[in-house]
This record gives C-alpha cells, sequence and structure tokens, in this order.
C-alpha cells in the first residue's frame, strides 16, 4: 500500500501534481467569460463602428467650421459654440422647437391611441384575424418615400382624392383644402401621413404585450363582476405599462427624428410650416452645406431625445413604486 506525504503545509492533491477544485473552477469561469466576450464582441464592433463613431464624430463636428472645402483639405478649425450660437439666434428656431414638438405629441398621440384601440380588438378571437392584421402592416412595410409620395397626390388640392371625398360629402367648400400648400394645413398633413405609417408599429408592440397577459385574470375579474372598464384600468393598464413604456420611447425616438415623409409630402414649407429640427439639420448639411451648423442641429436633437428617455422612464418608475406602496 503507497502512502502519499507531503511538506507540512502542502495539499496532497499539490504533492502528487494534481490541480485544486478551486484552480480548475477558477479557470473554467474564466474560460466561461471569454467566450461570452467573444460572442459579445462581433456586437459590440458593429455598434462602435456604425453607432458610436457617427455619434462622437457628430459631436465634434458641432464645434467645427465645416464645409465642403473640408472634405478636400480635411482641415475644420474648431469654433468653440459659434455654430449653436447661430442656430439659437437666427429667428427660426423657436418656430422648429414649436412645430417639432406639435409634430411629435401629435403623431405619437394618435398612433398610440388608434394602435391600442387596434390591438385590443384583434385580441379577441374571429375570422380572418389574423389576415386583417397582415394587411394593416402594409404601411410599416412600403418604402417611406412611395408612401409619401401616395400621400402627397391624394392630398392634393385640385385632384387629390382626399378632397374630393371631402367634396362629395359637403364636409369643405368646392375648392378643396390647401392641405399642402396652406401654413395652416401643411403641419397637419405631414402629421396626418406620419399617423397612418406609425399605427402599425404600435398595433404590434402593444398586441404582442396584450397576448402576455393571463386569461385567467380576466376571468376572475368577471367573475368578480368587474366591467369592461375596470377591467382595462386595473387589469390592461397595469400589465401592459412595461410595453407602452418601450412604445412610448422608440416612438418619440423614432417621430423626432422624421425626415422623408415632411421632405416628399411639403419639403418643410410652405415659409417653414412644416419645418422640424430634423429637416432643419438635414438642409443645412446637405443643401447649404453648413455641415458644422447641421450636426449642432443633429445634437440638439440627441440632447432633446435623451432627456426626454430619461425624464420619462423616472417618471414612469415613480407612478410604479407610488401604486406599489398604495
Amino acid at each position: 500500500m503507497t502512502h502519499v506525504t507531503s511538506m507540512p503545509g502542502t495539499s496532497p492533491a499539490i504533492a502528487i501534481g494534481l490541480t485544486p477544485p478551486d484552480t480548475r473552477s477558477r479557470r473554467r469561469i474564466r474560460g466561461e467569460r471569454v467566450a461570452q466576450w467573444l460572442f459579445i464582441a462581433p456586437a459590440l464592433l458593429y455598434l462602435v463602428a456604425f453607432f458610436g463613431y457617427p455619434i462622437v464624430k457628430n459631436v465634434i463636428m458641432g464645434f467645427q467650421d465645416y464645409s465642403t472645402a473640408s472634405l478636400y483639405t480635411g482641415k475644420a478649425p474648431f469654433t468653440g459654440l459659434d455654430n449653436y450660437h447661430t442656430i439659437f439666434t437666427s429667428g427660426l428656431f423657436g418656430k422648429l422647437i414649436l412645430n417639432t414638438a406639435i409634430f411629435t405629441v401629435a403623431s405619437m398621440a394618435g398612433q398610440f391611441l388608434i394602435g391600442l384601440a387596434l390591438a385590443l380588438f384583434f385580441n379577441r378571437r374571429f375570422p380572418l384575424n389574423g389576415a386583417i392584421r397582415a394587411l394593416l402592416l402594409l404601411p410599416w412595410l412600403l418604402p417611406m418615400v412611395a408612401s409619401a409620395t401616395v400621400w402627397r397626390w391624394m392630398l392634393g388640392q385640385d385632384s387629390g382624392v382626399i378632397n374630393r371625398i371631402l367634396e362629395n360629402a359637403h364636409l369643405t367648400p368646392a375648392g378643396g383644402v390647401p392641405w399642402l400648400s396652406s401654413t395652416a394645413t401643411a403641419l397637419i398633413a405631414v402629421t396626418l401621413v406620419n399617423i397612418w405609417v406609425g399605427i402599425p408599429f404600435n398595433l404590434v408592440i402593444l398586441y404582442s404585450g396584450l397576448k402576455e397577459i393571463p386569461h385567467d385574470v380576466y376571468e376572475a375579474a368577471a367573475i368578480d363582476g368587474a366591467g369592461p372598464l375596470s377591467r382595462f384600468r386595473y387589469i390592461t393598464w397595469p400589465l401592459l405599462r412595461p410595453v407602452v413604456t418601450v412604445v412610448v420611447i422608440l416612438g418619440f425616438i423614432y417621430t423626432v427624428k422624421v425626415i422623408d415623409i415632411i421632405l416628399v409630402v411639403t419639403g418643410g414649407g410652405p415659409a417653414y410650416a412644416s419645418q422640424t429640427l430634423a429637416v432643419e439639420s438635414y438642409q443645412l448639411s446637405f443643401k447649404t452645406f453648413l455641415f458644422g451648423q447641421g450636426a449642432a442641429m443633429g445634437n440638439v436633437l440627441i440632447l432633446i431625445s435623451l432627456i426626454f428617455a430619461m425624464v420619462y422612464l423616472r417618471f414612469n418608475r415613480r407612478n410604479i413604486q407610488t401604486e406599489g406602496d398604495s
């Protein structure tokens, strides 16, 4: 029988050349962490290359006199806050903020309310449910420029379908409504188009959230005598709130940066009546080639989006805590 002798204070496993269990465990954990980072690395590289670098570059350009000459010489001298001073004192910034706020709030409200109503409607069984829902996704799937072009024709004052329908219903005068050429209706027109485009997104996300709510909860509430409004207020809305948070934040970020619809339908006119911060940023950069001012306007949009997301998340978290305490 062989006896293993070891030096005082030395583990028998080490004396015979075996790896202690704790060392093997640390190596396994270290290997798992390396494997995890290897799986995450492609996504991180993609985010840094296509999101991180453009944002950093845009922030830097906002403090530079970046013009077409800079594309050839590579020189763009720093100008400090001159670009921001220019856009803030241009006399147009206040109107752009107001147009952006009206366009964003009205679009989000219309998209969310109609999308929620449709999600509640489709959250029950009836023939052709799936087929109708699939058809309602078309506005979301069509190319944005194509959809905006069709709407531009439909909203035409002389031969537009919308005016023809309203005139035949005796809801408007014979001349028709100048949807695209009037400063009073241009912003309304692009807002209606944007609502139409965004309804499918709200419908899909809210419908998926409704499907996650257990049906047993509704049955128990019905047995207790709760009506439809009570079930929506005390069951549907609280359980749907996490999904609503996602819809609101993503909807805001998408809506505040809409460019293509406005450019195609009204071009931002007439007389800046439908011009928003995003459209102004695009036109400063790619029409007047004042890239520094365009980048500064884009940075303002990024800051507004970050502030909205943080304020909304904090407000929503506080409401959830208040309801939990009560």
